[in-house]
């Protein structure tokens, strides 16, 4: 009798992990220099508020083109592609938006920024798709909370560089930017499964096997990343706002975005085993419930400790929403993810802006619902969105 030989062990690449950990905290820790030090770029260039508001619209411009380009070209020549010169391109495009002192310079500066940014964040986040199938597990929140985490540091470090002239913080941090795009080529070049990713087997659970994506659930995912960015965007530019307004140290005002900051990584960091337990569609709807409730308790309640708390349960509610919507995205391919992430950032752009413009008709508690309604309207629509099809 011939004895059969038993199948090799599958081996996850986890060298194409690593690598897509890489790329996610150095994407993270550039937003989070270039944020942190807006204020420096204002100052240097002696712009208004209207002024400076031209220079992010510039670079929301850049970014939302380079999603829906960066799809294209990673639908037809794979995503690895979108991780080295895009890289490079930022790195540079920082550099050179710290030696920009005049107001033509920084929009042109920022749109190059954006448009580096768009195409790098669809190169990673379609590789990572990929990694993910290839993985047979989920891995997509802990790549996000690279993300979170190279952004934790990124700040830490803004602030503990105040003394440093910003554009020779940009210039170093565009280096190294540079430097390490450069050092990685050799691991992109050696990817298993950045643009490919074999079929799943029949051991896979139902709810982690790639589907159909229609065009509908395409924008129905768009629309759910837009309401997470939003409540994102209220906490980067509301949530120190409304510790103050509610009597509050300036210290404990500032540990408000820090709090969601550090809820949304533990939350992602976990994220993982979670969905490998419970399925994206239950986790995504009972995070977006805990964040609902959360932060609506504490407008509710109105004192300082219950909005940090609130602000808390935000970020971690939505900590795994935006990485299961990615994942449900690349069933439709690159394009599809360009696109939720295109809409998504959309939300994350117009969201302080309404919000603020509801605060000036009615009250900041008041404004601060729509974050919490459009929470409650991921929890109610995510399974939808998720379910295997």
């Amino acid at each position: 009798m011939t004895a059969i030989a038993p199948a090799a062990p599958y081996a996850p690449p986890t060298s194409d992990r690593r690598l897509l950990l890489g790329v996610f905290g150095v994407l993270g820790l550039v937003m989070a220099v270039w944020g942190t030090r807006m204020p420096a770029v204002q100052n240097a260039a002696q712009l208004g508020p209207g002024q400076l508001s031209l220079v992010l619209l510039g670079a929301a411009a850049g970014m939302v083109g380079g999603l829906q380009l960066g799809g294209c070209l990673a639908d037809r020549h794979g995503p690895s592609r979108l991780l080295i010169a895009p890289a490079i391109g930022f790195g540079l495009a920082l550099a050179l938006l710290g030696q920009c002192r005049t107001l033509p310079t920084l929009i042109a500066s920022a749109v190059v920024f954006g448009l580096a940014h768009g195409l790098l964040d669809v190169g990673c986040n379609a590789s990572a798709v990929h990694c993910e199938l290839a993985y047979r597990r989920p891995i997509m929140s802990g790549l996000h909370a690279a993300y979170s985490i190279g952004a934790l540091c990124g700040a830490a470090l803004a602030a503990a560089t105040t003394w440093m002239p910003h554009n020779v913080l940009f210039a170093t941090i565009g280096a190294v930017t540079v430097l390490t795009a450069i050092t990685a080529v050799p691991s992109v070049r050696a990817a298993t499964f950045l643009d490919y990713a074999p079929e799943r087997t029949e051991a896979v659970p139902d709810d982690a096997k790639p589907a159909p994506t229609t065009h509908a659930t395409v924008w129905l995912l768009g629309a759910l990343a837009a309401a997470c960015l939003l409540a994102e965007g209220a906490a980067a530019d509301w949530s120190a706002v409304h510790l103050h307004s509610l009597h509050s140290s300036e210290a404990t005002a500032a540990a408000a975005y820090a709090l969601y900051s550090a809820a949304m990584a533990a939350g992602r960091l976990a994220g993982d085993r979670l969905t490998s337990r419970y399925g994206a569609p239950a986790l995504v709807r009972a995070g977006a419930t805990v964040a609902a409730a959360g932060l609506g308790a504490a407008l509710l309640v109105g004192s300082a400790p219950a909005a940090l708390i609130g602000w808390m349960a935000l970020g971690a509610g939505l900590s795994t929403a935006m990485p299961s919507l990615i994942t449900a995205a690349g069933r439709g391919g690159p394009r599809a993810v360009g696109t939720v992430a295109a809409t998504g950032y959309l939300g994350l752009l117009a969201g302080p802006a309404a919000i603020g413009a509801l605060a000036s008709l009615t009250s900041l508690p008041t404004a601060l619902t729509l974050p919490v309604v459009l929470a409650a309207a991921v929890a109610l629509a995510s399974h939808r969105a998720l379910e295997s099809r």
